[in-house]
């Protein structure tokens, strides 16, 4: 039986020194069965939202762990940012993915809740399903007034005692905790800096004020836009193609338009699918008609896959004789991304081996989680390959630019620093998820089958070499960046990776030589 699965996305008042998340995140990290799929981080908003998954005890234990690094780090009496907030960690939901009921995650809030407020004195107030009143199911009801507020009248007035922990409020401020389905934090960027038109489109579009059912909004300023800022927790019953039409339509009525969105952390994939049909007008659409949901059914399907070809067919020959040819791309960027999604798939293998032996029952979960990932790992690594060499090939596009004018100039920089900080980008990130490699070799190595552990600790060297491969391409692009923060900001990421690759490496050492009685002569 697949191992159940629940998703937790805390949200942390703090985005403008990175440092402080990598500590929260490696606490979140620490617990064995937890997978960090996404962090978004906004400088204005000053708030930092992580999205992780994992079974439901790994899962809770990581929140707690997220929490108490939080409440450490992060004081928000010197906090300000434009989103409202009451606490360090400001809202804590989870969300049941597969094999895992509502009930279950309620459980698991209210559970937390109470942790949290015997064992690190912070107010807990419990929202959405596991409310313990009607008042409390909407967020904005627990957090108004905000951290200034709450502070003032928490212990004073009756409708703000917390369902855990003291009356009063220290430095890490108080933490909404709850359950919910899968929701989508968008934000709608508007041509004007004009934020009550942002505040009247709000108004008009979310729920509570007349506007689409199962849309809350703000009007923001960010970056010096006025921006609509939603949560979507029904996109199948309010397509996310019906909210932007209907906040372009009222931008137009106050005479200006819809300049770009985001999305903060992941979107499912059907509500993609969905905005594309609306807007495309695919009124005869099937799935099927997606290529890659048919490539890989077919392979699926297939009775010959790529492990059972033909001894001595080649493999991705076209890739190794474009790395050969005196070109600069594909290059060593793309070479990392290649080598980690060789490791990935060494340890799908591993687990592959390990699921169904009955000598490894007591690990099947484990190994069912670790082939999910590792799968995962390799389709995303799979696409950084080319990733990497479209990052450098827009440096040198950029470079290609006029630069006749001082307009010229000036639009020529900025794509060579915008294109820069993306060939950085772009082996920083296969830097993090060879580290994550790295991590589920180690637990081959530790519980898999025995007669692969050299295909484990092949695939922990493999992922060890695409970690230090992209840690050199990261590198050599900042020096480049007129931006001495962000460069620093990317050096300091690549130092915290290859230190914790190191280690873990070392610690792989040895695990092998003890379980494998490999000799370290």
């Amino acid at each position: 039986m697949p191992i159940p699965l629940i998703e937790c996305v805390p949200n942390f008042s703090e985005a403008r020194r990175p440092e402080i998340i990598k500590e929260i995140e490696s606490a979140i990290d620490s617990v064995e069965g937890t997978v960090i799929l996404d962090r978004h981080l906004d400088h204005d908003h000053n708030r930092t939202v992580i999205t992780f998954v994992g079974p439901p005890i790994a899962v809770e234990e990581a929140a707690f762990l997220g929490i108490s690094r939080a409440a450490e780090l992060i004081d928000l009496d010197q906090h300000s940012g434009e989103h409202p907030r009451i606490g360090a960690t400001d809202v804590v939901p989870f969300i049941p993915i597969s094999g895992a009921s509502m009930e279950e995650c309620v459980e698991i809030a209210r559970r937390l809740g109470q942790r949290v407020g015997e064992e690190l004195h912070i107010p807990v107030y419990l929202y959405e399903a596991a409310a313990t009143r009607p008042d409390r199911k909407n967020l904005e009801n627990i957090r108004r007034g905000e951290y200034e507020t709450l502070k003032e009248e928490i212990g004073k007035e009756p409708d703000r005692e917390p369902d855990f922990g003291p009356q009063q409020l220290g430095s890490a401020g108080a933490t909404v905790i709850g359950a919910r389905p899968f929701l989508i934090a968008f934000n709608v960027y508007l041509a004007t800096d004009d934020v009550s038109i942002a505040n009247k489109i709000a108004r008009a579009v979310r729920h509570s004020s007349g506007g689409l059912r199962f849309v809350k909004a703000l009007g923001m300023l960010v970056d010096g836009q006025a921006q609509v800022s939603m949560n979507l927790t029904n996109f199948r019953k309010t397509p996310v193609a019906r909210v932007v039409e209907m906040i372009r339509k009222e931008a137009t009525r106050y005479g200006t338009s819809v300049d770009h969105s985001e999305l903060v952390g992941l979107i499912p994939q059907d509500a993609l699918e969905d905005a594309a049909i609306w807007y495309l007008q695919l009124d005869q659409f099937t799935q099927d008609q997606v290529l890659e949901k048919r490539l890989y059914s077919a392979l699926q399907a297939s009775p010959q896959t790529h492990a059972e070809q033909e001894p001595g067919t080649p493999v991705d020959q076209v890739f190794l004789d474009a790395l050969a040819a005196a070109t600069p791309t594909p290059g060593g960027g793309s070479a990392a991304a290649y080598a980690a999604s060789m490791a990935a798939a060494l340890i799908l293998m591993v687990a592959r081996l390990t699921i169904g032996r009955k000598k490894y029952a007591d690990v099947e979960e484990i190994m069912h989680s670790i082939e999910k990932k590792a799968g995962q790992l390799r389709q995303e690594l799979v696409q950084a390959v080319s990733n990497d060499a479209s990052a450098f090939q827009a440096v040198m596009s950029a470079f290609r630019l006029p630069k006749e004018t001082e307009v010229e100039k000036e639009t020529r920089t900025d794509r060579i620093q915008a294109a820069t900080l993306y060939a950085a980008e772009v082996p920083l990130d296969v830097a993090s998820k060879s580290v994550e490699l790295i991590k589920l070799a180690q637990q081959l190595i530790l519980y898999g089958n025995i007669n692969a552990i050299s295909d484990a600790g092949s695939a922990a060297a493999l992922a060890g070499a695409a970690l230090n491969s992209a840690g050199l391409n990261v590198r050599i692009n900042t020096p480049g960046l007129k931006d001495r923060v962000a460069a620093s900001n990317l050096v300091k990421e690549i130092d915290y990776l290859e230190n914790q690759g190191a280690d873990l490496q070392a610690q792989i050492r040895e695990q092998l030589y003890k379980r494998g009685g490999f000799s370290p002569e």
